[in-house]
């Protein structure tokens, strides 16, 4: 089968739908998919539930897809840099499911693995809590998470080679892998294509049988969320 796409609009190419549920990668904007995001807002494609980390930030990212009004609901971790995340919350345009950070990598991970739920310590007696089942464990009450999977994941990755296989770049392996498992589809940009067969194994953090298409996007920009710069001390002449 044929895994590469000459454009990301072919990579997309009949797999968008309105109402449809996607997982986008990354952390802030680190490893976010942000080629194959574009992609989606040119789509037209509406209503959409997204989960991803946060949202991106204002014009960047899922911050995008918030501008043209495409995402319906947001199940996300942290969204606090998104002056129009909140806009959009607070006046109740948006739907929010949130969740505790490593609750949210769990419930992706486990919709990867085929896992429907499990029992976590994180959020009982809080608000993250109500409406779910809680059971106790030895001393501990414990609220049950269920498992998360997507119509459509999209991952950026590192390197790729035609097989499908990747690797991922420092902080850009949070959420891009266990993404690229729990999609019914899963569709890679990658920074550098590679022949099949020059990844070492050992060194491949997604498998190619995870990946169903695959764009090259060389050399991204690289945006930064948060510039902090040391003052420089005057010295005295």
């Amino acid at each position: 089968m044929r895994k590469v796409h000459s454009s990301v609009a072919d990579a997309l190419a009949g797999v968008l739908a309105d109402g449809m549920t996607i997982m986008s990668g990354g952390f802030g904007l680190c490893g976010i998919p942000e080629a194959l995001i574009e992609g989606v807002e040119r789509s037209g494609a509406r209503n959409l539930t997204v989960i991803s980390n946060n949202a991106g930030v204002d014009g960047i990212g899922l911050g995008r897809l918030l501008a043209t009004r495409q995402i319906r609901k947001m199940i996300s971790s942290y969204v606090g840099e998104n002056r129009l995340f909140a806009e959009q919350y607070l006046s109740g345009e948006l739907e929010l499911e949130f969740n505790p950070q490593g609750t949210l990598a769990e419930r992706i991970r486990a919709g990867g693995a085929g896992i429907p739920a499990f029992f976590t310590r994180t959020g009982v007696g809080t608000l993250i809590a109500e409406g779910k089942e809680v059971r106790r464990f030895g001393d501990d009450d414990f609220v049950m998470e269920t498992g998360l999977v997507a119509d459509v994941a999209i991952v950026h990755a590192w390197k790729g080679d035609h097989a499908g296989n990747l690797v991922y770049r420092m902080t850009a392996r949070n959420f891009n892998p266990m993404m690229a498992t729990a999609g019914k589809v899963t569709i890679a940009e990658v920074e550098e294509l590679v022949e099949t067969g020059s990844l070492d194994p050992d060194q491949v953090h997604t498998p190619g049988i995870f990946v169903d298409r695959l764009v090259h996007v060389p050399m991204p920009v690289k945006h930064i969320e948060q510039r902090t710069v040391r003052q420089r001390s005057e010295e005295v002449a």
